[in-house]
């Protein structure tokens, strides 16, 4: 047993409950998981083919999904466990009906691992991108299931090219197979003895595709821009917004502005309200009057991936934090896509750059000037959002490859 991994999960595990009582999302997490072994046992184990799926939150279910979605459709008989780490994934998408049970993933011991496994008997379990549990891992691999992990991006500074990091390395071992998104992962892993992996790419392309091949028309947007173009402003932190608001404050042409923030509490949502000197309204006000708006703001969740396809320019905010959040969603719309400095760690932020599809500001200025530029000049916009959208087309097919491969090992 790796002990102190073991100690280490116990250690969390206390933490969180310590923290449950000032922390709405560690109460969650405990709340979740409480008598979950008895909720495993109200599902029945039938005689049909299962396979387990985990996401650690809502952005590894989205890269997922069209996943269990193509398998389901190439095995209808197939039943599909999904499981859930954190709360932002489970409370969200706990009504998913893609998947026939949908739990939280009891804590990483092997007690629960080993009672987890021998009740459900999954057929093959799945990993997505970066969730690398080892309990669950080396039952999977003592009781012989094929265990695969996609979507995965490999980089030298993770514990897995450390000289300390034997753990990590085993757990790699244990896979069956490793679908990743790019050559330097192949040849990273090689270099470690991890030879059975397979290029495949992200399958986060063909999920926004989906999206948008599906997107919802939204009655309230359409309202509040009645024709107008639009700049949409995605998962906005504070940072963002500080420049976004200087630019909007004092703009006088005739482009409107949807901000959609990360954080919706009420008071970051009135922090911008009384920062915006435009006439502003927000998305859940039923009794406001939005004639003559120029500003709205998105104060509720699951809207701005369809909202997207309404922008001519899009910013993609968190570059200015930890890094930015998915540029995807607005550059498969075919529009162009600014963001702030820290976006180095996002490979597709990367080749965005690189193929004239999106652009990087570091202060005011620049924001300022890209801006008057896009809006100036708006075959600049437009021949840019076209590169976009040629990236993100170029990059699909990573759910196909992957479900040829499972399906043909059944």
């Amino acid at each position: 047993m790796a002990w102190g991994y073991y100690i280490g999960i116990l250690i969390y595990t206390a933490v969180i409950r310590l923290a449950a009582p000032f922390n709405e999302k560690a109460a969650l997490w405990i709340k979740g998981r409480k008598r979950i072994r008895e909720k495993i046992k109200q599902i029945p184990r039938d005689k049909e083919r299962l396979v387990w799926f985990h996401a650690a939150s809502l952005g590894e279910f989205e890269q997922g999904r069209p996943v269990m979605e193509a398998l389901k459709k190439a095995e209808p008989h197939t039943r599909i466990l999904l499981t859930f780490f954190s709360p932002s994934g489970y409370e969200i998408r706990k009504n998913y009906t893609g998947a026939d049970y949908i739990l939280y993933l009891p804590a990483d011991t092997p007690s629960n691992a080993r009672f987890f496994i021998n009740h459900f008997k999954p057929d093959a379990a799945l990993f997505i991108k970066y969730e690398f549990w080892y309990n669950y891992l080396a039952e999977l691999y003592k009781q012989n299931i094929p265990i695969y992990l996609f979507s995965a991006i490999f980089r030298k500074e993770q514990p897995f090219f450390k000289k300390w990091g034997g753990l990590h390395r085993k757990m790699l071992h244990f896979f069956t197979r490793l679908f990743v998104q790019d050559a330097e992962s192949v040849r990273l892993l090689s270099e470690i003895g991890i030879h059975s992996v397979q290029q495949t790419g992200d399958t986060r392309f063909d999920r926004v595709k989906q999206i948008a091949t599906n997107a919802k028309e939204i009655g309230k947007v359409e309202k509040f821009l009645n024709g107008s173009p639009a700049v949409i402003c995605g998962s906005t932190w504070p940072p963002d917004e500080t420049l976004l608001l200087d630019y909007i404050n004092t703009y006088t042409g005739n482009y409107k502005w949807i901000l959609v923030p990360h954080e919706i509490g009420e008071n970051h949502v009135k922090a911008i309200l009384e920062k915006c000197q435009k006439r502003i309204w927000r998305y859940t006000d039923e009794k406001a009057d939005i004639s003559g708006a120029e500003v709205l703001i998105i104060d509720c969740i699951g809207l701005l991936s369809s909202i997207y396809r309404y922008g001519r320019i899009a910013y993609i905010g968190g570059g200015f934090g930890v890094g930015i959040h998915n540029t995807l969603e607005a550059a498969v719309y075919g529009i162009p896509v600014i963001f702030g400095p820290k976006y180095q760690k996002f490979k597709e932020a990367v080749h965005l750059l690189q193929t004239g599809g999106a652009f990087s500001i570091q202060k005011k200025e620049q924001l300022q000037e890209l801006l008057n530029r896009l809006i100036g000049q708006p075959q600049i916009a437009e021949a840019a959002g076209h590169k976009a959208l040629e990236y993100v087309n170029s990059q699909l097919g990573a759910t196909e490859i992957i479900i040829q491969y499972i399906t043909s090992k059944n």
